[in-house]
């Protein structure tokens, strides 16, 4: 994440690591936009625990989280390290990945009780 990028929030929570959004807000220089942004993106961040929904609901917000993603623009899907509360099964995150037409490419530890999945388009050519 590099300063002057637009970053789109999903899934924001009282649970979400506050120091992270405060590291990535000051390595952008601007505050991260929420659900409701409408203009095009540079990444789009998805906070997600295994009660926000099933592999379908977290295809369908991949899906939308593409809608107005900038072509090359990534997706960071946030989600429980193992063994926290609402850990998310690496297996889920693949098949939502996967049917969004999207591909994981690594998986790093962010924060304290989170992951995060890097997340990038198939097929264009790249």
């Amino acid at each position: 994440m590099a300063s002057g990028q637009v970053i789109q929030e999903f899934g924001y929570d009282s649970d979400c690591d506050e120091e992270l959004r405060a590291d990535i807000e000051a390595a952008i220089g601007s505050p991260l936009e929420d659900e409701s942004y409408g203009d095009v993106i540079d990444v789009a961040l998805i906070w997600w625990r295994d009660d926000d929904g099933d592999t379908q609901d977290l295809t369908d917000v991949l899906t939308d989280a593409l809608t107005t993603l900038e072509d090359g623009g990534l997706i960071w899907l946030l989600a429980p390290k193992a063994g926290r509360h609402g850990h998310v099964p690496p297996a889920e995150v693949e098949e939502a990945a996967t049917t969004a037409g999207l591909h994981t490419t690594s998986t790093i530890a962010v924060a304290p009780a989170w992951s995060a999945y890097r997340l990038t388009s198939r097929g264009r050519g790249r």
